[in-house]
């Protein structure tokens, strides 16, 4: 643990929508959480190359991931390095990396996020804080969703946290403990059918807008069985793949009506988990936040607070969140809760690595 008052860190994020790496600078006052500054941010697009590796990467042999692993390290690591320079920091305790997520399948007991911190670390010779997942799902945990700890610690104004990411998932309060989960695939599935018309997302939602519902493809969707778990509970691209693709290619759509479609299932699923969650006051983050139509949509159905005014903390949000991981592991508190994952206990995850 930590004798220092204040700490600097780095948080770094690449979710499963493929639209970049994220990086932020906070300064932690330990003794008060919620004095956090962000001091720098940054969104670094992939390349073509890289999105196509690490989109094809679910399909690829032990020793390419094993490949893949290090040479995305070496990426992040040198993104990292570029970020430092070009904000000049001196101060830096840490760097939390998320990785980018591969596999996640706790049902089997296992979950990869590839960015080897080895690198990282060697590159910026700097303390990295990094495999955050894995053993929650050797506890008996989801690994997933691992956020809901600052949302509790640093969002307690609000009466809910939603992100919609590549997928969308839910924290709030109940009967006095932290629940959260995810809620359902969004822009995984979202921008892979804006990619068909030639577009990295669907800007607006002016896509989607342009598109003709469906309703039988609509009740399908409602009708997939992860809808009626309870949680805990999260989603991967395995699922997206196994079940929501092809539930749609039969079909037989053009890609704006799939959007269309799409929308609306994530607007409805987005307002059953809100109704029972008896939550008003929301923030609300991620790229999904950007697509207007969504909002609307949902707007449509639930009639709530939802703050979408920071923009910074919209983007920003969860690699904001796991450098506060960083900071709750190198304190050695807990940073994971069994009343989100369901593992066997609360726990400090994650790996500290220093070259």
């Amino acid at each position: 643990m930590t004798n220092k008052k204040i700490i600097h860190s780095i948080g770094m994020m690449s979710g499963t929508s493929l639209d970049g790496i994220d990086l932020v600078y906070v300064i932690w006052d330990i003794d008060d959480y919620s004095k956090f500054k962000i001091v720098a941010s940054k969104a670094v697009d992939y390349s073509k190359e890289w999105k196509l590796r690490l989109q094809n990467a679910f399909h690829i042999a032990t020793e390419e991931i094993t490949k893949l692993h290090v040479d995305f390290g070496k990426l992040v690591g040198g993104e990292i390095s570029e970020f430092i320079k070009e904000h000049s920091i001196e101060n830096l305790d840490f760097i939390a990396s998320h990785g980018h997520t591969i596999f996640h399948n706790p049902k089997e007991d296992y979950t990869l996020q590839i960015g080897c911190g080895y690198q990282i670390s060697k590159i910026t010779n700097t303390k990295v804080i990094c495999d955050f997942r894995t053993q929650d799902v050797a506890l008996g945990g989801q690994g997933a969703p691992l956020v809901p700890i600052g949302d509790a610690l640093l969002f307690s104004n609000y009466d809910a946290c939603i992100n919609l990411g590549g997928f969308a998932n839910i924290s709030f309060d109940k009967n006095g403990e932290r629940v959260a989960f995810d809620i359902c695939a969004v822009n995984t599935v979202l921008n892979f059918y804006a990619n068909k018309l030639g577009f990295a997302y669907d800007e607006d939602g002016k896509l989607a807008r342009q598109g003709k519902f469906n309703k039988n493809l609509y009740n399908e969707l409602n009708s997939l069985d992860f809808y009626r778990k309870q949680e805990p509970k999260s989603l991967g691209i395995e699922y997206v793949h196994a079940q929501v693709f092809p539930i749609i290619e039969k079909y037989n759509l053009n890609e704006k009506d799939v959007l269309r479609t799409y929308v609306e299932h994530v607007a409805f699923q987005l307002y059953l988990t809100i109704s029972k969650s008896k939550s008003q006051n929301i923030l609300i983050t991620g790229g999904g936040t950007f697509n207007k139509f969504l909002l609307e949509k949902l707007s449509f159905y639930a009639s709530l607070n939802f703050d979408i005014k920071n923009r910074e903390l919209i983007n920003y949000k969860e690699a904001l969140i796991f450098a506060f991981l960083g900071l709750r592991r190198f304190e050695n508190k807990i940073n994971c809760l069994s009343s989100v994952t369901g593992a066997i206990k609360d726990h400090s995850s994650g790996q500290i690595i220093k070259v």
